[in-house]
């Protein structure tokens, strides 16, 4: 089934909940992390962004595929480019930061293993194996920082993603969030 103007297809509405309530835990517990230094959930946090980004190739293979929705209304100029501008930024940022943690990852030379199981090893140090040493300072570190940037791109994407969806909800009255809810 695709997406028409008054009706979300079930794909459409599953991939858009398991994305924003996964990036937004992770997001939560990437917060809760490095405030606390509780490096017992980075395996976690490996993990489940790791499981996640699946889901999320597949969700923006499925947005190419089906376009983006219509508008549920008529809308101003204005809000019709910033929630073209938000939604963009959500889809590639749930792409970015990802990525940016496995380029994090795999630079500082650490494993990636979802749920136990070895996506790459550990890059030990010969001299002292129980050390990791550095694959690459320029992947880690780009991926340290993109990954810092743009959660906090993201973050300020979502406020304003959920600010627009109880606008059109409460203010408009029309059917967005109620076809993002596959209400409609």
């Amino acid at each position: 089934m695709n997406d028409t103007k008054q009706k979300l297809s079930p794909t459409s509405i599953f991939l858009h909940w398991i994305v924003a309530v996964t990036i937004i835990g992770l997001l939560a517990l990437g917060i809760y992390m490095e405030e606390n230094e509780a490096y017992q959930f980075y395996d976690l946090h490996k993990s489940i962004g790791a499981l996640i980004f699946l889901v999320i190739i597949a969700r923006v293979i499925w947005r190419i595929k089906q376009g983006w929705p219509e508008p549920a209304s008529d809308y101003k100029k204005i809000e019709h480019l910033m929630s073209k501008v938000v939604h963009y930024v959500l889809l590639i940022g749930s792409v970015i930061i990802p990525m940016s943690g496995l380029m994090m990852s795999w630079g500082g030379g650490h494993e990636l293993a979802v749920f136990g199981l070895e996506v790459w090893g550990p890059n030990h140090d010969p001299a002292s194996p129980e050390e990791t040493m550095v694959r690459s300072d320029a992947i880690g570190g780009l991926g340290h920082q993109l990954h810092g940037l743009i959660s906090n791109i993201v973050i300020a994407a979502i406020v304003l993603h959920v600010v627009g969806a109880f606008k059109h909800h409460i203010v408009d009255k029309d059917s967005t969030l109620k076809r993002m809810l596959g209400k409609s």
